[in-house]
């Protein structure tokens, strides 16, 4: 921010005092001489009271902890790597389970491409297929089953279902 480096050194100093341990102590002594004068204590030294009880605590305040340069802390270092804990991807679960429910012709090869999703893991075309393309395409393949009857002439669903699911299977290889 601008305002951060208009100060220079001094100003720079004067935040740290200002955000420091015993400034803060010293702000406490003064609120407790407040208190006592809003008590009816001290009477008209008031001000000196509150003014003693924040050089007392300033005093009385730990100081800054001296810095040692060129000490650095020992952090243990571990020997080996931990292994990464296996991806547990819910959308492909929750995606499986519904696949298991749904009457879907054997040569569509849905298991392989699930099960290559599950090796690939998340990743941006994986997850494209998971969320969206596989979705649409067996609603899709649901739907056309369901209009089958009306249009004798038009393509299996069963084949523009395992067409798409080649597609997605190639995305994955490639």
């Amino acid at each position: 921010m601008g305002t951060s480096s208009r100060g220079g050194p001094g100003g720079r100093r004067m935040v740290g005092y200002l955000e420091s341990t015993r400034n803060l102590v010293g702000c406490g002594g003064g609120a407790v001489g407040l208190g006592l004068h809003f008590a009816g204590l001290g009477g008209a030294w008031w001000p000196g009271i509150v003014a003693a009880l924040y050089v007392v605590g300033v005093l009385l305040a730990p100081g800054p902890r001296p810095v040692t340069p060129g000490r650095v802390p020992d952090v243990p270092v571990p020997d080996a790597p931990l292994p990464a804990p296996p991806v547990r991807w819910v959308e492909l679960d929750a995606l499986a389970g519904y696949l298991g429910t749904v009457a879907l012709p054997s040569s569509v090869k849905l298991d392989d491409l699930v099960e290559r999703l599950r090796v690939v893991g998340p990743g941006p075309a994986a997850e494209r297929i998971v969320l969206r393309r596989l979705p649409v395409a067996v609603d899709g393949y649901l739907r056309a089953r369901t209009w089958e009857r009306w249009t004798p002439d038009g393509e299996d669903p069963g084949v523009a279902l395992a067409r798409e699911v080649e597609r997605m299977a190639a995305v994955l290889a490639g």
